[in-house]
């Protein structure tokens, strides 16, 4: 149910500028110690944007998400994924090191997490080839405080919220550092019942449907991590990491009210209604164990890093599907049919990865580095439909095996040519080789799979100070998008009886194609010209048919994941970052327009061979952006703050149709007191963050969907910080498997 559902809430981050993405369960940790912020300087490097944080008590008691939310370029709507303007998704590093955990598990440490110890926060908006980025994903680079006394420090947290529900946090780190020796670990438990309401309409002239009804997902949440690292001598390092977590999520419930409109074969109309209860219990780990060897090879920064790793990854999920039959007050009649599923997956991946970066005294920067990947995902999956009207019952298993390598090589050169001129260049060289079987009868198709390609993917940019004052930079792109482990499974994630979700494991990479170009003046304003070209751009489409039964005309709706051919995406974004009157109000505004064109048309589910009505998406849209983040000093010791934050999307033409305008206001209000810090604030003040898209083809068929999450909530936490504050951080590891986690969501 979480993975169809979530499905659905996806729908709401496909825009760019502004956020969004699907829930996943997963895992690590990064600690981040005192944040303070007083002066905040926005400014354009090579291939980046720094945001410096300085010495201020403004963040004290923030989360590390919080934080974020204040960075330029970096925002959220649906209050759980971070987003890059003109990026689908932002991935979390922390000191040049991917953070080793997926979606879920880096939403829940962010909240959890006060922001201590920051110095900088990077936005690298198109990563250079030594990134193992995937698609259009941009990076967000956390920089830590560096501090050399041995002791002791940490923090404890605790927080709750209030919406449709009461949801609870609490965390508690610790930092040791003596002599050689780091160790820091971290552990959060969380709490929490998300609630979202549903409507849903689909149909044509003959058939239609209409569904509303609410979900209910419980989540109890365990995780953590521990970081060992050892000193050998003054030129080399060794790290050890642990990540884990856990996600309980038991008795998820699905509530749904159907209004069926049919037509006999004498062309009358026929109206039935339904009930639909969705029942499911979820729970999966995810342990990831990373060694890490660093040599620094000389004085002007060259080094070597090596990383293996090795990723546990279990779901284990069981849901039954229930079709009532109802009058129309939703009094609940006989039980029609039942669908019980049993959607187990599991992942085991191993991967490594070096790294060897050459500084000269020239200013000359020669990166070469290589990766190898190899993952195995095991789905036993067990379908068992029953129709109590006809006594039917009927058992589809489903084994699918999935394994994958992939190879990859970099280079890159940076080269600083004159006072004012840097560029860079490098390409990326991957080797991929997959192979998927299934026991599945009815498609003798996909019982094996087998996909071999290899890519070349260049990268180029420039930096030019034409003063100090301003400044222009480019930038030039490519990379690919693999599907997710999930999405080639071929299973079916129902949500009613002719309403359902279809995984595809012919789905093949997509590749996307990145030009942008920047101005800068003053440090504080900026102009950011975008342009991303998509190719196979891997999406769900909802698909629509008439389907005879007994003599009587229905609607089936499929949402097939598949490649749903190119897409453009047109930017361009004003923006500043500056504080006025002393440093009392400090501002962060953006405006921009984003231009979409789609070129996608689909009429056959892949994976069964049906025959569907077309759905044909060659809309184009212009479309406006806000977001604007706020905080003002309320006092001299500067120890109240208001933070006042509001961003706003205009309707745009997405791959499944129109995404209605969304935005949200929420205000905040801290206290700072010794190391105590209190803060409260209230999230969607005027309840305008609801999901709304709707699609119209020309045979007369529409799709209709509107999804509240319930998005305004009111929230208090209290931070306490202990110890010796200036505690040397312990190295943030990337893992060799940081790529591959991020597809099990």
């Amino acid at each position: 149910m979480k993975k169809l559902i979530v499905a659905l809430s996806l729908l709401s981050g496909f825009f760019a500028f502004a956020q969004g993405t699907q829930k996943t369960d997963s895992t690590k940790i990064q600690k981040i110690e005192e944040v303070v912020m007083t002066k905040k300087v926005f400014k354009k490097e090579s291939d980046r944007f720094v945001f410096d944080v300085a010495n201020s008590p403004v963040a004290k008691g923030s989360t590390t998400f919080d934080l974020l939310k204040q960075t330029p370029l970096v925002s959220t709507t649906d209050g759980k994924t971070l987003r890059i303007a003109g990026k689908s998704n932002a991935l979390v590093f922390i000191n040049g090191r991917k953070t080793n955990m997926d979606t879920e598990s880096l939403d829940q440490f962010l909240k959890n997490t006060p922001a201590e110890n920051i110095q900088k926060i990077e936005v690298i908006t198109v990563p250079g080839s030594e990134f193992q980025v995937e698609s259009s994903d941009g990076i967000i680079n956390i920089i830590l405080k560096k501090k050399m006394t041995d002791g002791t420090s940490g923090n404890m947290r605790m927080a709750n919220s209030q919406n449709k529900t009461n949801s609870t946090s609490a965390s508690v780190s610790l930092n040791y550092r003596k002599d050689k020796l780091g160790i820091s670990g971290t552990l959060n438990t969380s709490e929490n019942i998300e609630v979202q309401s549903y409507e849903l309409r689909n149909g044509s002239a003959k058939a239609s449907t209409q569904s509303t009804g609410t979900v209910r997902d419980p989540n109890k949440n365990l995780g953590g991590y521990i970081n060992a690292d050892y000193q050998l001598n003054d030129k080399s390092n060794i790290a050890f990491t642990w990540n884990t977590w856990a996600n309980r999520s038991y008795d998820s419930r699905t509530d749904l009210f159907n209004t069926t409109k049919s037509m006999d074969a004498a062309n009358n109309s026929i109206t039935n209604y339904s009930i639909t209860k969705g029942r499911e219990n979820a729970r999966s780990y995810n342990n990831s164990f990373n060694l890490n060897y660093e040599w620094k090879i000389d004085d002007l920064g060259s080094k070597l890093n090596a990383n293996a790793s090795l990723l546990i990854y279990r779901r284990f999920q069981n849901s039954t599907n229930q079709t009532i039959v109802s009058d129309a007050f939703q009094n609940p009649g006989i039980l029609s049919t039942e669908i019980a599923q049993n959607l187990p997956q599991l992942i085991n991946n191993f991967s490594a990865n070096t790294d060897y970066i050459r500084k000269f005294k020239n200013d000359l920067t020669v990166a070469v580095g290589g990766n190898f990947n190899t993952t195995k995902t095991d789905n036993d999956t067990q379908y068992t439909t029953t129709n109590f009207l006809t006594n039917d019952v009927v058992q589809e298993p489903n084994h699918f095996i999935y394994d994958e390598n992939i190879y990859g090589l970099y280079l890159t050169v940076e080269k600083k040519l004159s006072e004012k001129f840097s560029g860079k260049i490098g390409t990326r060289y991957e080797i991929t080789n997959s192979l998927g079987t299934s026991d599945i009868a009815q498609n003798p198709e996909y019982k094996s799979i087998e996909r071999n390609y290899n890519n070349i993917l260049p990268y180029l940019s420039f930096n030019y100070a034409v003063n100090d004052k301003n400044n222009i930079s480019y930038a030039f792109s490519s990379r690919m998008r693999r599907p997710s482990f999930w999405e080639l499974n071929p299973v079916r994630n129902i949500l009613t009886e002719n309403n359902y979700i279809q995984n595809n494991p012919f789905v093949k990479a997509s590749s996307v194609y990145t030009n942008e170009l920047t101005y800068m003046y003053k440090n504080s304003y900026f102009l950011i010209l975008n342009h991303s070209f998509f190719k196979d751009k891997i999406t769900q489409v909802p698909l629509q048919r008439d389907v005879v039964k007994d003599g009587i005309t229905y609607q089936e709706l499929r949402y097939i994941r598949t490649n749903f051919g190119d897409k453009q995406e047109m930017s361009a974004m004003l923006g500043l970052q500056k504080s006025y009157f002393k440093g009392y109000l400090s501002a962060n505004f953006n405006i921009g327009v984003q231009h979409n064109i789609n070129n996608g048309r689909l009429s056959q589910d892949p994976t069964t061979g049906d025959q569907f009505k077309e759905f044909l998406n060659n809309l184009k849209s212009t479309s406006l952006v806000i977001q604007t983040n706020n905080t003002v000093q309320l006092d001299k010791k500067k120890t109240w703050f208001l933070g006042v934050n509001y961003w706003y999307v205009d309707q745009q033409q997405i791959e499944i149709g129109l995404l209605k305008n969304l935005m949200s206001l929420d205000l905040d209000l801290k206290k700072v007191w010794n190391e105590w810090t209190f803060s409260a604030g209230i999230e969607d003040v005027l309840k305008t963050n609801i999901v709304e898209i709707e699609s119209f083809q020309q045979d007369g068929s529409y799709n209709y969907v509107k999804n509240n999450e319930f998005n305004q909530q009111f929230k208090v936490s209290i931070v306490y910080n202990f110890g010796n504050k200036k505690v040397k951080k312990v190295r943030d590891i990337e893992a060799a498997s940081d790529a591959i986690k991020n597809r099990t969501r």
